[in-house]
């Protein structure tokens, strides 16, 4: 019987610390979060076309990476990317970096923003994909205002 006890006692002990989780902080194992302070519009290409305006029907090529400090252009893993994607440029249907990014941009431009999280999905992420509370990064051209 005096063994039993410890051993019950220490399987007790064991069984409460996996309960807890170990003290994890809801992070997604091996994806560092991380985003920049303010929203960064970076022009690549300056366009000589039509200016995009909110509430203008625009249509851009596209790819997304997490923002990742620690790398030269900021750009981490890539998370989507899409060609000839025709949208009306409005809040409510984009993420505000976007809504907020590319105004002023111009048909045949390219654009690089560096979006915050309160500017992207926040602290819901989105999917898989992007954990909450992550800076994105966008390369965006602009193809047609219609």
């Amino acid at each position: 019987m005096k063994r039993t006890l410890p051993l019950i006692a220490a399987f007790v002990a064991l069984l409460g610390l996996s309960a807890c989780g170990g003290g994890a902080s809801g992070t997604i194992v091996g994806v560092s979060v991380s985003s920049p302070a303010t929203l960064s519009k970076i022009d690549t290409v300056p366009g000589t076309g039509a200016a995009a305006a909110v509430g203008s029907k625009i249509t851009v090529n596209y790819t997304g990476w997490l923002y990742n400090s620690a790398a030269s252009d900021f750009k981490g893993a890539k998370f989507d990317s899409n060609s000839a994607m025709t949208f009306t440029l409005a809040s409510g249907s984009l993420i505000e970096g976007w809504v907020q990014g590319i105004p002023g941009m111009k048909v045949g431009g390219k654009r690089t923003l560096l979006i915050p999280s309160s500017l992207g999905y926040g602290a819901s992420g989105s999917g898989a994909s992007i954990p909450p509370n992550s800076g994105l990064v966008f390369d965006i051209e602009l193809t047609a205002v219609n």
